[in-house]
């Protein structure tokens, strides 16, 4: 057994970069990853979980209370690994130092992170052996109470640990059952029965929805209709019917490339119509725009606009828009229409578009004639069951949908799309095996995500896209209805030999439990748990139960009567659990408080508590958290103090591919800091508020050197500095100043803030003259607020990876909250700088690229100054800058809206700013003025080093590839040698 005074490795190393590296590879992983068996949001890489989770587990080597028998099982355990690495050479030369040893197993620990090591019997043989050798006879038990996915239980069970995940929400459980529970009991047949039963029904489903997707005369198959819904222009000159399309591409992959083109058809006095050609574009200037942007339409026929509130009014009296409305006659008279169809010929060679026509319409008619008139009462038909629950209210996160009309989950679905998915659903509940129909049950929730009336067609793919490729439900204008007995993207059986191969690859020696349960009433018994690791909820990032809801609707009617698929706190819902769900979401109201951060600090801190009571003494835990808002950081860290933990060590690690962050020019951040923290003792004493604060920025600066030193840098970095500042705030039961008044936590947050700006600035700039002193406010808001957009190299070391590269364009934008934390506790007033150098709406704070501030800095004559000038062309007086440029007299009017450096006449250098400078250099010569750019360097670099020193700082923080960063190198270059 580890003794309760030894180190775990998480506590005292860990390989950062190299295990970065492997999370973010298997991003990119399909075929044979477990998260391909459903739809999960913000699912932790299981080589992060299986890597942190190892080093939980494991004691230091090096740690003077670690046992000898460990240190023999690692020496001879991991030599037997047929691993070609330096930690490999060196165990083979018999390094028998302890701190020798201590590398040797961090690079194992790196090594077993790679997707090809997770499965090789080697290196499992090794993991095992050494978890059984630190922990004794008794398998550790490892508890995650926000399963989710289940990652981190997974890997638990790969380690030979003992695994309890629970979750609140049904959808959740059902996933984990799935994984931890009954692939690991299943036959070794099971694969090969998911394919047969899903083939099996595949064909019957084909049988009974022939005449819903029927072939085309010339013997070619349907594979995908492309619609669009529509609204009516209101211009009274027009009328005509405008179909909403983001674009009129079809596809811009390799030689099939196709588009739409329109055709205005105008006859007599009735309102125009639009038809559509299908063409193949030479280029792409020869296709038109698309209809619609920001629910602004434009009409073809007239190019009048339809307003975002009319647009939204027509679509919601449509429910949405996704339905076609037929007139008494059969024929299509309003609602969603066709615009394409993507078609396979015989044999299913040969993909092509053709143009839609009426006869595309008859099978959705026959559709429409199977359903129960809903809107008229008529909820039931024999054997239809739709989904008519309601969707959450207007206002709920991640929704967008309903004030376009859609307001039941039936509503996201075409009348086609319905009859399938319950054609499905009906013969899955036939299946007599549990495990092959849960599995199967679960690829009917992913043919819902795929093929719904909000999946979108992708011209750049040629392919469709799911609804939940993003963690939100939002209105898209043009949809794609894949054919759902086909093997598109999308639909029933495109994943059952994925799904199979998952089961192949997944299962484990030894189940898992699995529990419905909140975090914070755990069912397990007091100190029974070695490890407590878990990523809990974000804050008000992710709401879970409304987002699952989209697939419980369907999994209920797959496998009614599931224990798992209810809510447990109250019988009368038929949707997932949300009273208990620990999520900000002010709307919701629990025992008759708003769900708002105080009550989400709450919630937090019960379930931390609870998390302390199930754990060992000499156990230790593990939080993941990955949300950008220092609000969600705060709700998180004050539940853990509140809850009785002290943080013992802080590790970011890479989890996110760098093409699929939110917003490349964003605070997205792409780590996810997994903190460590053990139980604090119950004797724990007060701690001295100005020693705290003489040990803080020392801490903050070497945990900053050695991170940057491992890839991680920006918005990263600066969350992961967090963990380390709170190592000395936490260990105590509070922190009290001379006169006894206790210091806060959301106080001491501040001025950690102010030190890693601080620490940022010192390092940006070279030294300490940057954070206070010498260069003004609107300097170090653009250094620190370029500083923190930069996001963790996706490989360490590759500095050159496109992964790293930025788009050329600004303005660069963060969110209020990120960058008030830094600015305020620096003294920066944002209000002083908006619109000068920044600009504020809604949240969000941009940093104006320097093209934007052409006519600040040079008047009237702005954009003049920033065009390039034609050979011999004259260059005015004014603007060959023959000023004097002074020092600083006086402080600037940071508020004034006079040019600084007017054409008129001569401004005082006082009302110009260190950045001001650097930015027109930079105007002069992007406007090819390089008389007037040789004089302004000049007196700069005769002025001082303020000038270079932060041109040279901003052309390391400019995103690679960007406008600002092109003129600011190449104004480097002229300055004087």
């Amino acid at each position: 057994m580890i003794p309760r005074e030894c180190r775990r490795l998480a506590e005292v190393d860990f390989p950062i970069a190299a295990v970065s590296k492997h999370a973010v590879a298997e991003q990119s992983l399909r075929r044979g990853h477990p998260k391909g068996l459903h739809k999960w949001w913000a699912r932790r890489p299981l080589a992060s979980s299986r890597a942190v989770l190892l080093a939980l587990l494991l004691p230091d080597p090096a740690d003077e209370h670690c046992p000898d028998d460990f240190r023999v099982e690692v020496r001879r355990r991991l030599v037997e690994v047929p691993q070609p690495a330096p930690w490999h050479y060196s165990l083979r030369s018999e390094e028998t130092e302890h701190e020798g040893l201590r590398r040797i197993l961090l690079g194992f620990i790196a090594d077993f992170a790679a997707w090809g090591n997770a499965s090789r019997p080697a290196f499992l043989k090794a993991a095992r052996a050494l978890v059984a050798a630190a922990h004794g006879e008794d398998r550790p038990q490892v508890v995650d109470p926000f399963a989710g996915g289940g990652s981190i239980p997974l890997e638990a069970l790969r380690l030979g640990c003992d695994a309890t995940a629970t979750d609140l929400n049904p959808v959740a459980c059902l996933i984990l059952k799935t994984m931890l529970e009954d692939l690991p009991r299943a036959k070794p047949d099971l694969a090969s029965e998911v394919r047969r039963v899903g083939e099996e029904i595949r064909e019957e489903v084909r049988r009974e929805l022939a005449d819903l997707y029927p072939p085309d005369p010339d013997g070619s198959v349907p594979i995908a209709y492309l619609w669009a819904r529509t609204v009516r222009c209101e211009s009274p000159a027009c009328g005509a019917e405008i179909p909403l399309l983001r674009s009129l591409w079809l596809s811009q992959k390799g030689s099939n490339r196709s588009a739409l083109r329109p055709i205005v058809q105008r006859r007599g006095e009735s309102p125009p119509r639009i038809e559509f050609g299908i063409f193949r574009p030479g280029n792409a200037g020869q296709v038109g725009p698309g209809t619609v942007r920001l629910a602004r339409a434009t009409c073809i026929a007239c190019n009048d606009a339809l307003p975002p509130e009319r647009v939204r009014s027509q679509l919601a009296s449509q429910r949405g828009g996704a339905e076609v409305v037929f007139d008494c006659s059969g024929r299509r008279h309003a609602g969603a229409r066709l615009t394409a169809v993507l078609v396979a010929g015989a044999g299913g060679s040969g993909r092509r578009f053709r143009e839609s026509c009426d006869q595309d319409y008859t099978p959705v008619r026959r559709a429409h004639a199977l359903l129960p008139d809903d809107s008229a009462g008529s909820e039931e038909k024999e054997g239809i069951d739709m989904p008519l629950e309601p969707l959450p209210p207007v206002g709920t996160l991640g929704f967008r949908v309903q004030r376009y009309g859609m307001l039941r989950w039936r509503d996201m679905f075409t009348a086609r799309q319905c009859i399938a998915l319950i054609r499905f659903c009906a013969h899955v509940r036939t299946v007599q095996s549990d495990e092959v129909r849960t599995i199967l049950a679960l690829r009917v929730g992913a043919m819902a995500d795929g093929n719904c009336s909000l999946s979108r067609w992708e011209s750049t793919a040629a392919a469709p896209i799911n609804l939940f490729a993003r963690g939100a439900v939002q209105t898209v204008w043009d949809f794609c209805e894949s054919t759902p007995v086909s093997r598109t993207r999308g639909v029933f059986l495109s994943g059952i030999d994925a799904v199979s191969s998952i089961v192949e690859k997944s299962r484990m020696p030894e189940a898992g439990q699995v529990q419905q349960a909140d975090a914070a009433a755990h069912p397990l018994p007091d100190h029974s748990a070695a490890v407590w690791f878990t990523d809990p909820p974000y804050y008000d990032a992710i709401p879970y139960s409304d987002l699952s809801d989209f697939f419980l609707v369907w999994l209920r009617r797959a496998v009614p009567g599931h224990l798992l698929l209810r809510d447990p706190f109250d019988p009368n819902n038929v949707l997932s659990p949300k009273t208990r769900e620990a999520v900000q979401d002010r709307t919701r109201i629990d025992d008759g408080r708003p769900k708002d951060r105080e009550w989400f600090g709450d919630k937090m801190a019960q379930a931390f508590s609870e998390g302390r009571r199930v754990l060992r003494d000499d156990g230790v835990g593990g939080v993941v958290f990955a949300h950008k808002t220092t609000e969600g950081w705060e709700a998180l860290l004050a539940g853990m103090i509140r809850g009785g933990w002290t943080i013992t060590a802080s590790w970011p690690i890479a989890t996110e591919m760098a093409q699929r962050l939110r917003a490349r020019d964003s605070a997205a951040l792409a780590t996810s800091v997994h903190l460590v923290c053990r139980p604090r003792p119950e004797d724990a004493g007060v701690g001295d508020w100005e020693d705290i604060r003489r040990q803080l920025p020392g801490r903050v600066s070497n945990w900053m050197k050695r991170l940057q030193g491992e890839g991680i840098r920006g918005a990263d970095l600066v969350f992961a500095c967090i963990g380390p500042a709170l190592e000395i705030f936490s260990r105590h039961r509070a922190v009290e100043t001379v006169d006894g008044a206790e210091v806060k936590l959301r106080e001491y947050l501040e001025r950690v803030w102010d030190t890693v700006g601080q620490a940022a600035l010192q390092r940006v700039l070279g030294d300490d003259a940057g954070t206070r002193g010498d260069l003004e406010e609107d300097a170090r808001l653009t250094a620190l607020f370029l500083w923190t957009m930069q996001s963790s190299e996706s490989e360490a070391g590759e500095e050159d990876s496109d992964s790293t590269r930025r788009p050329a364009t600004g303005p660069y934008s963060l969110p209020f909250d990120v960058v008030r934390r830094f600015a305020q506790p620096m003294g920066i007033d944002l209000d002083a700088w908006t619109d000068r150098t920044i600009e504020m709406e809604k949240g969000v704070v941009r940093l104006l690229p320097v093209a934007r501030r052409a006519e600040q800095i040079f008047g009237g004559a702005g954009a003049e100054a920033s065009e390039p000038w034609g050979d011999g062309q004259q260059v005015s007086e004014q603007l060959a800058l023959d000023l004097e440029w002074h020092r600083k007299q006086e402080a600037p009017d940071h508020r004034r809206n006079a040019p600084v450096l007017g054409p008129d006449a001569r401004i005082r250098s006082a009302k110009a700013t260190t950045l001001d400078r650097v930015h027109a250099a930079m105007l002069l010569q992007s406007g090819g003025r390089s008389q007037a750019l040789r004089t302004l360097l000049t007196e700069e670099t005769a002025r001082g080093p303020d000038f270079l020193r932060l041109a040279n700082a901003l052309s390391a923080l400019y995103p690679r590839g960007s406008e600002d960063k092109r003129l600011l190198d190449a104004m480097l270059l002229a300055v004087p040698r």
